[in-house]
């Protein structure tokens, strides 16, 4: 959310799951379930809504069948994926199939600017990281 707002957008944070408020059970949603308390706990005015599918969490149409009256989902800007292995999937799916620009990972919460890149990388990914990193060491 920090991220965002540094780029002067104004975060509305989706706090992925296979769960949309309590649609399904199981341990990987009860772990997401907490993680957003924590967030409105450390955050309170921080627009989030947790646990979503991404469906949900990205469609104003979905979010109105599965998240009624919920005024955070369908207009997330900030995907929070449950782990590492789903963000990466998630990431590389976005990047390599819509042809749209794709900038990151971005590392959150070190002490100076560090990102990293795929092995994968194009040379317009490493252009983007650099100038990235730049920003965020400003």
């Amino acid at each position: 959310a920090e991220t965002a707002k540094a780029f002067g957008i104004e975060p509305k944070v989706g706090m992925l799951s296979y769960s949309t408020l309590g649609s399904g059970k199981g341990p990987d949603v009860e772990l997401v379930e907490q993680a957003t308390t924590l967030v409105r706990d450390k955050a309170p005015d921080l627009a989030v809504v947790g646990s979503v599918q991404f469906d949900a969490a990205w469609s104003p149409t979905v979010a109105a069948a599965k998240a009624k009256g919920d005024p955070v989902a369908g207009h997330v800007n900030v995907f929070v994926f449950p782990d590492l292995c789903a963000g990466n999937i998630g990431y590389k799916a976005v990047q390599r199939s819509s042809g749209a620009v794709a900038v990151g990972p971005v590392l959150q919460g070190l002490n100076r600017p560090v990102n990293d890149l795929s092995r994968g990388a194009t040379v317009q990914d490493i252009i983007n990281t650099i100038a990235l990193t730049a920003i965020e060491a400003q």
